[in-house]
């Protein structure tokens, strides 16, 4: 039996020492009462001052979670923001209307009703809606009507026209300014608000220049006038922190907008590397991660009650710092500058190291090469804005594609097409859409491309881009298709406000009303992938080739053309034309190895000849290493003695085979007269084959052709003096052999001008110069924007001109009074100077626009009211430009084929030169 031992208690302190531990334990707990209820008695209620403050800085925290975005009832309300009171609502009736809708295929046959600045009805118009309205009905006669051109990049306003030093485009303080905005520095008195509405652009993004890394931020823009004047009271839905952060924040935010800018343009201006670009972007968000990170804790701690922690501080803020913040919190729409992969790889890392999504990419050259990259960028794919054509002119653009829209568009990117006002004159934007579509882009993504999807970039879709109820008033209607050559507004609404006084409008062809049947470039878009964006131009040249299914045949004949109507086939050999029509039947059988092309009911033309830009002299416009350079002006420095009187020959510096010589030569253009580039004395133009080697392969046309000048404000000397010098030259100073025969009279004096009042000068210096020496001055004006002032004189003093912008805008002082063309004028220039009388040939002015030249000319006609008609328009880029420049019947009979549709429209494509220069049939298929 277990046995336990009973312990009793244990031994208790002493008596003293547990009554100590008591009364200490008393006297704790009784400090700590007598603590909290004196500090509850000591700490008083916060002041209403202080709870709205906390009210406010609870409401902020919230603020910058709130995603933006339009607010719930937005879609309801009966009036736009932007209505202007006494504007008479507009019934458009009888319109075939392209709505946007559906992915850009709806078209809807009915009418469009505009009111209090909004779209109130499409298609079927409620009889409720017009009880009582007081409206004024336009009969639009089944024409196409689109919602307004939307352009996501422009400097209109900033970089205005004419360009004087007051514009404001760029800041060079440093490279990083993302505190600056647009909208401070916006000229409400730009010419070309008004020439861009005439283009029916109705709202744009104007950014700031690209010199900058970070530019600043972007504001979006109705291009109406307005009655404040003021270029706040052109803004669309500007952000609540446009003046401060002391607004309403229950409303929820507004999109905000910031440019970026990779590449040569930051490099060039701050003498920097990529290297220091990608430091820079990453420097600078890191400063505004700090400062994001500083809100978000002390939101945490407001949204906590910890108001003691938090004392009198107030929400951290920083000024300079706060738009790029916002960045960071997905609250801005950011276009980013980058052409090539290297600086698109940069910022996609970027995006992903700071955690910020990118709206839209610009310019933006190489990215059809690298879509999968694209899509890597943090938040979700961007948009993606185009040129159509605008490459080449420095290295970072040189493997741009104008078929990057249409392999964009097959990876399921979105794409702009924009126009970079002035870079492209934003009047011709909807040309940029129509160029993209007939290089593959399918039509709805087209149009889509300047309408939905750049106003969807901005953050702006439920505002912009679409003709349906409740949308802005921005409505264009169509002389033909919106893709068709040569598209013209009739009218442009803007908030329901018509904007066209009077417009002039020339009927187009049936066939134009319907969109183009554009040709097949799968080949060519597969190549420029493959050959990451520089594909092989050159021709594959045949000795005999046989045209079938010839509508027409067009040959140089002695002053004039000679025109064949339906040869159906049409033989070639060695370059030259050896039967047409029926005598050609035994030629089927006849030559096994000839090469047989079938023109599906297309043409056989002259080739054009183009004068203007500096084909064959300037390859990459912006790398020095790859041009022939500028001449030395003698007006402002001593050439070398070594030059003598002898003035330089453009055939000296020719260089062949570059891309845009080869493309202009592909797209139709078999020869060009070029000019030494210079101020004042540019020196001798030669004339050479596109499609040549080099020089010694009938490469030549002509040596020399005329003697080139230019006169104008922007070259240093006065005008004065540039006249005194080349009046000397004309009355004997300096031995060149050019300038001897100008003064005989046997060779042209072309003078680049374009001030009206200075080409008034010279027709008097020409008149005392015909009397003192007792010749004949043959004198021609190339570029000449203000000659239809003086259009008469010119004609009378049997001088010829060859506008070189025969799309005009007002760059330079010079150029500020030009005839702006329809819709805004009856006339164009050249239509105007050719009613005057004056021989008129058809330039263009930079080097990647050469192969287009078919394309302007046929606007010009197509907008003439009759007044052109083909055979002119065939002259006017061919034998008009050619005496212009004092150039004979010595030019080659050089035709070009083109497949499926004319030279004159969208559906035509060059598929052959016919050679004579060249002795052999050069094929592009």
């Amino acid at each position: 039996m277990e046995s336990y031992k009973w312990v009793g208690r244990a031994e208790a302190p002493p008596t003293g020492k547990r009554w100590s531990r008591l009364y200490l334990l008393v006297a704790a707990v009784a400090a700590l009462y007598i603590s909290g209820w004196m500090s509850l008695q000591i700490a008083t209620p916060p002041s209403a001052l202080e709870l709205a403050r906390r009210e406010d800085i609870l409401h902020q925290c919230k603020y910058i979670k709130t995603p933006p975005g339009p607010p719930a009832n937005f879609h309801t309300r009966q009036e736009s923001d932007r209505y202007v009171s006494d504007t008479k609502p507009t019934l458009i009736r009888n319109a075939t209307i392209w709505t946007s809708g559906r992915n850009g295929t709806e078209v809807i046959e009915g009418d469009v009703l505009l009111h209090k600045g909004l779209i109130k009805a499409v298609g079927h118009i409620p009889p409720r809606l017009l009880q009582g309205l007081q409206f004024q009905a336009v009969d639009a006669n089944g024409a196409w009507v689109t919602p307004g051109i939307v352009d996501l990049h422009s400097h209109l306003g900033v970089g205005s026209a004419p360009d004087l030093d007051g514009s404001d485009t760029n800041s060079v303080k440093a490279p990083i300014l993302p505190w600056l905005r647009s909208l401070d520095g916006l000229n409400t008195h730009d010419a070309a608000y008004e020439l861009a509405r005439s283009g029916g652009v109705t709202t744009a993004q104007i950014l700031p220049g690209s010199a900058n890394n970070i530019g600043g931020q972007a504001f979006i823009m109705k291009l109406r006038d307005t009655k404040e004047r003021s270029p706040s009271s052109m803004l669309v839905e500007p952000p609540y922190t446009l003046n401060g952060s002391h607004f309403d924040h229950d409303l929820p935010p507004r999109w905000r907008h910031m440019k970026h800018a990779c590449g040569e343009n930051p490099s060039r201006v701050y003498s920097m590397t990529r290297m220091d670009t990608g430091w820079n972007f990453r420097q600078a968000y890191d400063t505004a991660r700090k400062i994001r990170d500083q809100q978000d804790d002390f939101c945490t701690k407001a949204e906590a009650g910890a108001w003691q922690q938090l004392g009198d501080s107030n929400f951290p803020e920083d000024l300079q710092w706060e738009a790029l913040v916002d960045v960071l919190r997905g609250r801005v729409k950011l276009a980013v500058h980058c052409y090539e992969a290297v600086d698109l790889d940069g910022i996609v890392r970027l995006t992903n190291e700071f955690k910020f999504p990118v709206a839209s990419y610009h310019h933006a050259g190489e990215t059809y090469l690298v879509p999968d990259l694209l899509k890597k960028t943090w938040g979700g794919v961007p948009s993606i804005a185009l040129f159509a054509a605008n490459f080449r002119k420095k290295r970072e653009a040189y493997r741009g594609s104008e078929f990057a829209p249409r392999v964009l568009a097959s990876h399921g990117i979105p794409v702009v097409m924009k126009a970079n006002h002035p870079v492209v004159n934003s009047r011709y934007l909807l040309h940029e859409a129509a160029q993209a579509n007939y290089y593959g882009l399918e039509s709805n993504v087209a149009l889509l491309s300047v309408t939905v999807t750049p106003a969807n970039a901005m953050g702006l879709g439920h505002r912009l881009g679409r003709i349906q109820e409740g949308t802005y008033s921005d409505i264009v209607i169509w002389d033909s298709h919106p893709l068709s050559l040569g598209s013209t507004p009739q009218q442009v609404f803007i908030d329901g406000i018509p904007q066209l006084t009077s417009p002039h409008v020339s009927a187009k062809p049936p066939t134009f009303q319907s969109p183009p049947q554009t040709p097949n470039f799968d080949k060519e878009a597969g190549d420029a992938f493959t050959y990451e964006g520089l594909p092989p131009l050159d021709p594959r040249p045949a000795r005999r080739a046989i045209f079938t299914n010839v509508s027409s045949l067009y040959t140089r004949s002695e002053g004039g053309f000679t025109i064949q109507e339906s040869p159906e086939v049409v033989v070639a050999y060695d370059g030259s034309i050896v039967c047409s029509g029926a005598p050609c039947a035994g030629y089927w059988t006849d030559f096994e190895d000839a090469e047989i092309i079938d023109l599906k009911g297309g043409s056989i033309v002259p080739g054009l000849t183009i004068y203007g830009p500096p084909l064959g002299l300037v390859e990459v416009r912006l790398e020095p290493s790859t041009n022939d350079g500028r001449v030395f002006n003698p007006l402002t420095g001593d050439p070398p003695s070594i030059l003598g009187d002898d003035l330089i020959r453009a055939i000296d510096g020719l260089q062949f085979e570059g891309r845009n010589t080869l493309l202009a030569y592909r797209g139709g253009v078999t020869a060009a007269v070029t000019a030494p580039s210079g101020a004042f004395v540019r020196g001798l133009s030669t004339a050479f084959s596109l499609g040549a080697p080099n020089v010694l392969q009938n490469g030549s046309i002509q040596s020399d052709v005329a003697v080139h000048f230019a006169i104008t404000k922007n070259s240093g000397p006065s005008v004065s003096t540039q006249i005194a010098a080349l009046r000397a030259m004309l009355l004997g100073q300096g031995n060149d052999k050019g300038l001897s025969r100008v003064r005989t009279g046997t060779a042209t004096l072309v003078v680049d001008v374009d001030s009206a009042d200075i080409m008034a000068a010279l027709l008097r210096m020409k008149g005392e110069f015909e009397k003192v020496s007792g010749n004949a001055l043959k004198l021609t004006f190339a570029g000449a924007l203000e000659s239809h002032l003086i259009a008469e004189e010119i004609a009378h003093a049997g001088v010829s001109v060859i506008v070189t912008q025969p799309k005009p805008y007002p760059d330079t002082w010079d150029q500020r009074r030009f005839l702006a063309g329809p819709p805004l004028t009856a006339d164009s220039l050249v239509s105007a100077l050719l009613t005057a009388g004056v021989q008129v040939g058809v330039g263009l002015s930079d080097e990647y626009e050469a192969r287009n030249l078919r394309w302007e000319v046929a606007r010009l006609a197509l907008s003439s009211d009759g007044s052109i008609d083909r055979t002119t328009a065939f002259a006017l880029a061919t034998i008009n430009v050619e005496k212009a420049l004092g150039i004979g019947g010595g030019m080659p009979q050089d035709l070009v084929a083109y497949a499926g549709g004319d030279v004159f429209d969208f559906e035509g494509k060059a598929v052959a030169v016919i050679s004579a220069q060249l002795g052999r049939t050069d094929l592009f298929v």
